[in-house]
């Protein structure tokens, strides 16, 4: 299974390697990029059936051509090749060719430049995302089985690349933190790639000028190809691992996110596990969800999410309520299912190539 040690994808695919261990697995994590930190390093060691190898290869987002995924692609072969593994999973599938793999591959779509762009702009894609876009497409056409965390998302994938079927839907799940108690804060958080133009940082810095609570962004600024937000009213705490993300969350802040665009959500998910009550982004996905577990507002009206925020903060009870609510949704969403969704999947391309 390929990994990236950057973004969500990594806790995705420990968590997952995890849960399928009692169902049999054993997992290789190649992980694509840059190196993991010791922290998930020794996250990854304490999973059992689960070995790390590290791959030094560009990740399809960051990488200066095609050739560059191509060459990827053939190490990524090589290395499937050489363990001799019986199945697959690419969680970018750029990164799967028309005869990179002798056994079957899952190709998972967490995210992807094409339904970004269709999502943020609309408009004609420029250069650099278009060749991104097709080799994903060549990926997706060269899958035994296409995957997606939320219909919403299968439905714009399907969309964005004239997919003849829609992608199977396997939700999300997180492995179920111990909980940490805390006494509840008065602030709003929000937790993410704050660079990415899709997480609407700039809507939320606009509402924190007008709070009366403090708002703290907790996430990178800039990516590592330069590009980066000024924030002026917001806490910007930076990136931090996942025990001071978890002790914050504690506190029961109220979360917020208003994406434009967002697959999933990693970070709503551990917010709601911690009993925060959410405020979000009014989009397919967020409602497919959330939907009676969260207030939504639109994206784009920094003063409906300050009001909305300052409203959840001066009703306590209200606010603990919909925490609770929050909570019992999340518990919906957990690695055993996810595990178990996956594992169905798995079986059925390989028994259709066993009767191949």
């Amino acid at each position: 299974m390929t990994a990236d040690a950057v973004g969500g994808v990594w806790q995705y695919a420990t968590d997952l390697a995890a849960c399928l261990q009692p169902l049999g697995y054993e997992t290789t994590l190649a992980v694509l990029g840059p190196q993991p930190t010791a922290a998930q390093r020794g996250e990854a060691e304490r999973i059992p059936g689960l070995t790390m190898r590290h791959v030094p290869a560009e990740l399809d987002w960051l990488a200066k051509d095609a050739q560059a995924i191509g060459k990827s692609r053939s190490v990524l072969a090589a290395i499937a090749r050489e363990l001799a593994v019986d199945l697959v999973q690419v969680n970018s599938p750029a990164f799967i060719g028309s005869d990179a793999f002798a056994v079957p591959v899952i190709g998972v779509m967490h995210s992807c430049v094409g339904t970004w762009w269709a999502a943020m702009d609309g408009g004609e894609m420029h250069a650099d995302f278009a060749w991104r876009t097709s080799l994903i497409a060549e990926g997706l056409a060269n899958a035994s089985a296409v995957v997606a965390p939320s219909r919403a998302f299968a439905d714009a994938v399907q969309r964005r690349y004239s997919l003849k079927h829609k992608p199977h839907v396997v939700h999300n799940g997180r492995i179920a933190p111990l909980p940490r108690q805390a006494a509840m804060h008065d602030c709003a958080v929000t937790i993410g790639r704050l660079w990415d133009g899709a997480k609407n940082a700039r809507v939320m810095d606009a509402a924190a000028a007008r709070l009366s609570i403090p708002f703290k962004a907790i996430g990178a600024t800039s990516r590592p190809n330069g590009e980066a937000v000024e924030l002026n009213h917001m806490h910007v705490v930076g990136q931090r691992d996942s025990n001071a993300v978890a002790n914050c969350l504690a506190a029961r802040p109220v979360f917020v996110s208003v994406a434009k665009y967002e697959p999933f959500g990693l970070a709503v998910l551990e917010a709601a596990e911690a009993g925060c009550a959410l405020v979000l982004s009014d989009i397919p996905t967020f409602r497919e969800l959330w939907d009676g577990a969260a207030t939504f507002v639109d994206p784009d009206d920094a003063g409906a999410l300050t009001s909305a925020i300052e409203a959840t903060i001066c009703d306590v009870p209200a606010r603990q309520a919909a925490g609770e609510r929050a909570r019992k949704r999340a518990s919906h969403f957990t690695a055993q299912s996810m595990a178990g969704g996956m594992d169905a999947i798995y079986r059925g391309v390989l028994q259709q190539r066993a009767a191949a």
